[in-house]
């Protein structure tokens, strides 16, 4: 059996940027009574938040668990103002680690909210990223959030709409919310905020299925992790089948998926750390050896 790896894969820029700066101070922490937090899960891998945490990493649920005197890491994700205001103002150390490209669409969102444009956030309302970039919109009546052209269908007509995108969408359901929104407003204002890194990782997984005569790809990545669910759906829609695990044990479990496969294909999403993705390599080829 062969595998093959996909161009791009594992940690983007900004993910590795926030994990390399939590890892450096809690190595680098001398003080036993300070803590060092994140707000919300630094990124969505559990076996790397796993890891941070065995170093001492605190995860708090919101800004109120996070006791005085710590410091707290605001994750690539990127926060609200409200909540990074409020720690503030309680003397809490703030280390932002927000992703230059979220911090590009939470810019974009709060000066075209004060132009006067309506924000449509393009994205899973419940992802704490578009949750972040929503709160740097100047007023949150004038916003919306929409997961593609078919919820786009519901925008009332305004005047002037300002599209701005969830960092890990694909550019297809961007161009298709913007050719609906165009009908909506008199203006429309839209703002490709799709990373490099997403694309390129996107880029990588249609061309690994349709450069390779693949039968099949693992995909390693956090079940919660936006991206890595993107990638998923691209690569079914090439009509190739996807085994979606977390980490090297799962793919043990579901060991006969590899059954009758002659070329494997190995994408990972942007926020799996690369010694996940070794590993589950090395498994992968155990498996195969002894099948």
């Amino acid at each position: 059996m062969k595998i093959i790896m996909a161009s791009h894969a594992g940690f983007c820029f900004g993910v590795k940027r926030a994990v390399d700066a939590i890892e450096n101070s809690l190595k680098n922490n001398s003080n036993p009574e300070k803590q060092i937090w994140t707000i919300g899960l630094p990124i969505h891998n559990p076996q790397e938040v796993a890891r941070l945490q065995a170093m001492g990493l605190r995860v708090a649920n919101d800004e109120r668990e996070v006791p005085d005197n710590s410091e707290v890491f605001i994750r690539a994700h990127g926060e609200s103002r409200e909540v990074i205001e409020r720690l503030k103002a309680r003397n809490i150390k703030i280390t932002d680690m927000t992703c230059p490209f979220v911090k590009k669409a939470q810019d974009l969102a709060a000066e075209l909210s004060s132009k006067n444009y309506f924000v449509i956030l393009l994205g899973d309302k419940n992802h704490p990223e578009i949750k972040g970039i929503l709160g740097h919109v100047n007023n949150k009546n004038n916003a919306q959030v929409v997961a593609n052209a078919q919820e786009a269908e519901n925008v009332t007509r305004r005047a002037k709409i300002a599209l701005i995108s969830q960092t890990t969408q694909c550019e297809e359901n961007l161009i298709k919310t913007a050719e609906k929104l165009i009908l909506k407003a008199q203006e429309l204002h839209i703002c490709n905020t799709i990373c490099k890194a997403t694309a390129e990782r996107q880029d990588a997984a249609r061309s690994l299925v349709k450069e390779n005569n693949i039968d099949g790809v693992i995909l390693i990545g956090g079940k919660q992790s936006a991206n890595t669910s993107k990638l998923r759906d691209i690569i079914q829609a090439e009509g190739v089948d996807v085994l979606w695990i977390e980490d090297d044990k799962e793919l043990e479990e579901k060991s006969k998926w590899l059954i009758n496969k002659n070329t494997i294909g190995i994408a990972a999403g942007a926020s799996t750390p690369e010694w996940l993705i070794n590993k589950a390599i090395q498994n992968s080829k155990f498996i195969i050896h002894n099948s």
